[in-house]
């Protein structure tokens, strides 16, 4: 079981890989969150994004020729509330990795000798992380901002643009949102439009699990209202309207972005990793 914040020491000495879920801009600027980790020693900081792609490709697989309705396994909250409240569908939800979890294999296949530490927005992805081998240690975002004051780092003052490190991916930069997974896995071409829905907020997808549509095959439901930027670790000053609007903005910066091929997050690089167990 992965140690929590209070078992690393800042500034980190050795190499650590930092895992961070794109929602991240709803609390901190893009440049702002690399330099900060950067400070605080970790020698490798990646995004969820390719992790995500490849959580997709596992998702287009498992919903062709479906017969019931299948529930998305991305956010653990779901997971845990559907075995809890509605264990007739357990085997309901889908068994395929969350994109923090496919993270981690990735960055355990490629960065072997680094610690990977998973930079959550919410309490059910901490005890995810904590209960997952391919993740060392969690620290959510009210943590990293108390770190940074503690340390006393601020947003950079300079001109230097600091980027990820490898496995780049624009599209699913929206996965923190409602929706995102139907979304950038273009679950429609796979089944009917009105055969999936999406909802967010543990109250409407509780209701709904009550009485499910006999026509729907797929529910991509996340707990939180508005998504992962929704997370009970996130920033309240903002509303969800306005930090879903940060992570639009970011994905369109991210499309203007040159990326060189070696920093992108290409289907070879997770050659040999299995991402449909786990669940």
């Amino acid at each position: 079981m992965p140690k929590r914040l209070d078992k690393l020491k800042f500034p980190l000495k050795g190499k650590y890989v930092a895992l961070v879920a794109p929602g991240f801009v709803g609390d901190f600027s893009y440049q702002g969150i690399l330099y900060k980790l950067k400070k605080l020693g970790f020698d490798k900081i990646v995004e969820l994004t390719f992790g995500a792609k490849m959580v997709n490709r596992e998702y287009q697989k498992k919903l062709k020729n479906v017969k019931k309705m299948m529930i998305a396994s991305t956010c653990p909250g779901i997971v845990s509330v559907v075995k809890d409240k509605f264990p007739e569908l357990k085997d309901n939800l889908l068994k395929i990795d969350s994109p923090m979890i496919a993270m981690g294999k990735i960055c355990k296949k490629h960065f072997p000798e680094h610690k990977t530490v998973f930079v959550s927005p919410c309490d059910f992805k901490k005890i995810e992380a904590e209960n997952s081998k391919y993740v060392d240690y969690v620290i959510d975002y009210q943590e990293l901002k108390k770190l940074c004051r503690i340390h006393k780092i601020k947003n950079p003052l300079f001109k230097k643009k600091l980027k990820f490190d490898k496995f780049y991916n624009d599209y699913t930069k929206i996965y923190p949102l409602a929706g995102g997974l139907a979304k950038t896995a273009n679950i429609k071409k796979i089944i009917g439009k009105d055969e999936f829905v999406s909802i967010d907020g543990i109250q409407k997808v509780t209701k709904f699990l009550e009485h499910p549509p006999e026509k729907i095959k797929f529910l991509d439901c996340l707990f939180c209202e508005g998504g992962c930027i929704g997370g009970s670790h996130t920033t309240k000053k903002l509303s969800i309207a306005q930090k879903k609007k940060k992570v639009l903005n970011y994905l369109k910066r991210a499309k203007r972005e040159d990326i060189p091929e070696s920093r992108k997050g290409l289907i070879g690089k997770a050659k040999g990793l299995i991402f449909s167990v786990g669940k």
